[in-house]
């Protein structure tokens, strides 16, 4: 048997009551009703039939509810992975095709896989290396890239390109040629969705519905928007007058599918299977630890990367496609009150009756309004604030920034976040191979040094203090013994040389190359090596080595006992200069 720890929905069941019954399934209610329209609506943007948006839906969030460290994450499908998977599989079939639709099964079986692996391998950390600005820089374009590749649907016109300028192009060129009346459902919706954002919760309040109901209602307006649209194409025949709807959808359980076992297939899907799962993961476990926070519980990424594994799994043998958890529907989940995952146990059964029961339903429902609440949902994620604080912030963060969002849009999607994190891991390499070196000075009436070029400290000249702000290694280590080249060459009265380690994390055998070759040098020059305030783990790799037992000088447990016994004058205010 697992022991507890191996089974979350073990500590969330206990003292399951009354009260937590009720609260799940209201917030089962709401999300359900939001996450219909955005099941149809995403299996479109990935290419997919729109129940399969469904069946993404159904088992995803039972598994997650066994496995999920998290208590109010809603998984399923989303748009940026869903942009993700129609980039992945474009190319290798058409378009909502059974061959297309078996792809989509087996990519989702990949990222499922992958995030498996990389769970019980504890590889959680490798998500570190997408940092928050390219993130950002990704979403921001990728959702600016699905909302004008939906625009086409919501003009009904034939437009298309290989990057998001192409596409914005060929609007322009084809706008003559939309179609009026699906225009007008598609940005009638659009207006709709965007009023009952702001507008829809206090009128709900003025009839005198509670809070958490008007909240939960007003963000599923699109539902409101579907069925209005699909009953006036219904009576007014628009279908026939050019307005495309979904027609038929399959009625029942989602289907026992299989992926592909074919190895050719899988090499050819496994980059965009990891970054699918990179992206996935970092946007779940970024929605789960902020809404895990308001309520001072914690999510175990491990343990996440397992769940979302199992998730896709599911997918991927019940007719679905890549999911993760959403931002959206997670946090509309936490705000009518969800208390444990069993609210996405009742929300998957309400997802399960809507495929059994009201498919049929969904036959005039205008392609439009499904582009229409694809755009609104996406345009949310557009963080324009990002762009003005790194520039503000960081330069070298803008630049991740920039490039990754450029990328994206002019070439695409997988490029877009290669290229973004392979500028932030060179930016970060130039920026730690350049580590600032101060020299530092006594501030006097206390035991404390700073830097001398900002802050009024006494020195002597027999005696430099150099702090070096970054741990050591083969790139920076060069630079240290420059600077202490040119500081021995300034100071012809040096005689004592004390390097402050407490910003020191780590020191690799470039560097341990390097001190060994300074201490060398500085002793021909008749000055002496001192160390001081070496972290623990810093010191106990050094003593396995020689050099403590050849150095010149002394290793320190404070920099000020370092200064007090090799240079007692710089105390002497009247004597020494600052």
């Amino acid at each position: 048997m697992l022991a507890r720890g191996h089974w979350p929905a073990v500590e969330w069941t206990r003292g399951y009551n009354r009260a937590t019954l009720s609260s799940d399934l209201v917030a089962a209610v709401i999300v359900t009703l939001m996450l219909i329209p955005q099941s149809l609506a995403y299996a479109a943007l990935a290419g997919l039939p729109p129940q399969v948006g469904l069946y993404a839906s159904i088992a995803p969030l039972l598994l997650y509810a066994v496995w999920g460290s998290s208590r109010v994450l809603a998984v399923g499908p989303v748009a940026v992975v869903s942009l993700m998977t129609a980039t992945a599989i474009g190319e290798l079939a058409q378009a909502g095709s059974p061959a297309y639709w078996a792809l989509a099964i087996t990519l989702a079986f990949l990222s499922g896989a992958m995030l498996l692996l990389m769970g019980l391998m504890r590889l959680g950390f490798l998500a570190n290396f997408l940092s928050h600005p390219v993130i950002s820089g990704f979403i921001t374009a990728s959702a600016l890239l699905i909302a004008a590749g939906q625009l086409k649907v919501i003009l009904g016109i034939q437009a298309s390109g290989h990057h998001f300028f192409d596409l914005m192009l060929a609007l322009m060129l084809h706008l003559p040629q939309a179609h009026a009346l699906s225009a007008a459902i598609g940005l009638g919706t659009v207006a709709f969705l965007f009023w009952a954002r702001r507008g829809v919760k206090p009128l709900l309040s003025r009839l005198g519905l509670g809070p958490r109901w008007a909240d939960g209602l007003s963000r599923a307006a699109p539902v409101a928007g579907i069925a209005v649209t699909a009953v006036l194409t219904w009576a007014g025949q628009w279908h026939e007058q050019g307005v495309r709807i979904v027609a038929d959808v399959p009625q029942g359980l989602p289907p026992l599918t299989m992926p592909s076992w074919d190895l050719a297939l899988w090499q050819q899907l496994a980059v965009s299977a990891l970054l699918i799962s990179l992206v996935g993961f970092v946007e779940s476990v970024s929605v789960g630890q902020t809404l895990a926070a308001k309520r001072r519980q914690r999510i175990e990424p491990d343990r996440e990367l397992v769940a979302l594994g199992a998730s896709n799994l599911g997918a991927a043998f019940t007719g679905g496609f890549p999911v993760t958890g959403g931002f959206a529907r997670s946090v509309v989940n936490f705000d009518a009150g969800a208390q444990t995952p069993a609210a996405g146990i009742f929300t998957a059964v309400g997802i399960l009756l809507a495929a059994m029961l009201l498919t049929p339903a969904l036959y005039f429902v205008p392609q439009a309004t499904l582009a229409a609440t694809i755009v609104v949902a996406v345009l949310s994620l557009v963080d324009l604030h990002m762009l003005r604080s790194t520039w503000a912030y960081s330069r070298s963060d803008f630049s991740a920034v920039i490039v990754t969002l450029l990328v994206t849009l002019a070439v695409g999607v997988e490029a877009g976040l290669v290229a973004g994190v392979a500028i932030s891991l060179l930016l970060y390499l130039y920026k730690t191979s350049r580590p600032h070196i101060a020299e530092v000075g006594w501030v006097p009436g206390t035991e404390h040094f700073r830097n001398v070029l900002r802050h009024k400290v006494q020195v002597s000249p027999q005696l430099a203090s150099l702090r070096v702000d970054e741990s050591l290694y083969f790139a920076n280590a060069r630079v240290l013994e420059d600077r202490v080249n040119a500081l021995v060459a300034e100071r012809p009265q040096l005689r004592h040389l004390v390097l402050q380690c407490s910003a020191i994390n780590d020191i690799d055998a470039s560097a341990l190359e390097s001190l060994e070759a300074i201490d060398q040098r500085l002793r021909d020059a008749g000055v002496r090596l001192h160390l001081s305030e070496v972290k623990g783990p810093v010191m106990d790799r050094l003593q396995t080595t020689g050099f403590l037992k050849h150095l010149s000088g002394q290793v320190h447990l404070t920099h000020y006992q370092a200064v007090t016994q090799w240079a007692p004058d710089i105390f002497n205010v009247s004597e020494v200069g600052a």
